[in-house]
């Protein structure tokens, strides 16, 4: 059984190569930015990721996708729809912002009537100021056919949503839909990534599923540093050459040590663990050897942008609404020195393989990989979705074998 996916607000392909990673055949890869666009498409003439070679790429708005091209059923939709109706520096409009693209994404749901979908976006839409609109999207999701009336409101489409939610007798194809925040460094992402993930299951198929579990933790982290010292003797780190932890961090630590804490998960992923075998991009020759590992100058801390510690993971990468906010995508070192992260480090703290190349300049690239999910992250999502999608097959042609019986 092949399992098929169509890909929506595709960016520079993150989300994408994860879900192919986890067993999914492409279907279309759908994106309306160029450079986007260009980057996808360089890497398919690259040949150097096998993955996106069968991608068929389409450079548009997903509103003037012909949704007839997909032939059979699809089995997963993706998508991060754009964020800005709902990021920190974004303009907070929402369902009046004409960038949000939910309504395309949903839309998409209702035409193609997938087995399953899997959407992310950034963590501020889950903040009060979006409480009812966050629930609309999750209620339109839930009954994508109950499109909202000529002359509706998207608060009384609300309602009526919420009183087809609560009659428990819907009879046209619906899902069952969970959402929640995610950090990125709970799965072993060299980042501290926190986004909203909502995943849905057509009805019929009778799936239960929850989000896995997480599988690394800042208290195995600061236990390898502090305790057990593995993690510096790991990177060969001198005792004078190590950091001081600050107060809050102490006191974690001496809890950890103090009451004998059980932990089972693996250590966050650091900075450090993600880079340690790259060159200094400052290094031209040995840089070289390395796709996009190019020094990018200028680099300068202020208030709120202090940049990335070598020994945590790294803070949020972020694209801007002009431009890459500096501080945020800029890497300090113990001595206290800064500078930027290359697009190549950029691209190892989203988990994208050295062999994906990211076309553009240093602000067009980074902005690709601040819109972008976390490969590896996406992979782990959708190979829990497939194992679903794979048994919820399994009992479908059980039952039908006994029927025929």
């Amino acid at each position: 059984m092949t399992l098929k996916s169509l890909e929506l607000f595709a960016g520079a392909g993150g989300l994408a190569l994860g879900v192919s990673l986890a067993g999914f055949e492409s279907k279309a890869v759908i994106e309306w930015d160029k450079w986007a666009c260009y980057t996808i498409r360089e890497n398919q003439i690259l040949r150097q990721n096998p993955l996106v070679a069968g991608w068929p790429v389409y450079e548009l708005d997903v509103r003037s996708f012909d949704f007839s091209k997909i032939n059979g059923e699809v089995d997963l939709i993706t998508g991060g729809p754009p964020c800005q109706p709902f990021s920190l520096g974004g303009k907070h409009q929402a369902a009046l912002d004409r960038r949000d693209m939910f309504p395309a994404a949903i839309e998409a749901v209702r035409k193609t009537r997938p087995k399953a979908f899997l959407m992310e976006n950034v963590k501020g839409l889950t903040r009060a100021t979006f409480a009812n609109y966050l629930q609309y999207i999750l209620l339109q999701l839930s009954f994508p056919e109950l499109t909202i009336g000529h002359k509706e409101t998207w608060l009384e489409h609300l309602a009526r949503l919420e009183r087809e939610k609560t009659s428990g007798r819907c009879s046209a194809p619906h899902y069952d839909v969970v959402c929640r925040v995610i950090n990125a460094a709970d799965y072993g992402i060299p980042q501290r990534r926190e986004r909203v993930f909502i995943v849905g299951f057509r009805h019929d198929l009778k799936v239960r599923w929850s989000f896995p579990e997480s599988t690394h933790s800042f208290e195995a982290l600061l236990y390898q540093q502090w305790i057990s010292g593995e993690y510096w003797e790991r990177h060969k780190i001198k005792p004078s050459e190590r950091p001081t932890p600050d107060f809050r961090t102490r006191r974690k630590i001496l809890n950890l040590r103090d009451n004998f804490i059980l932990l089972t998960e693996k250590p966050w992923a650091t900075v450090r663990d993600a880079l340690s075998d790259l060159p200094d991009p400052r290094n031209k020759a040995a840089s070289a050897r390395y796709n996009n590992h190019v020094f990018q100058p200028g680099a300068r801390s202020y208030v709120g942008h202090t940049g990335s510690p070598l020994d945590l993971p790294a803070k949020t990468l972020k694209a801007g609404d002009h431009g890459v906010p500096g501080g945020e995508n800029m890497l300090v070192t113990p001595s206290g020195e800064t500078r930027y992260f290359t697009v190549r480090e950029s691209a190892r703290l989203q988990t994208f393989p050295d062999t994906y190349v990211l076309h553009g300049s240093w602000t067009e690239a980074m902005r690709q990989l601040g819109n972008a999910v976390p490969v590896l992250l996406a992979r782990r999502l959708a190979a829990s979705v497939a194992e679903k999608l794979m048994q919820a097959e399994i009992n479908r042609l059980a039952n039908q074998a006994k029927r025929a019986a």
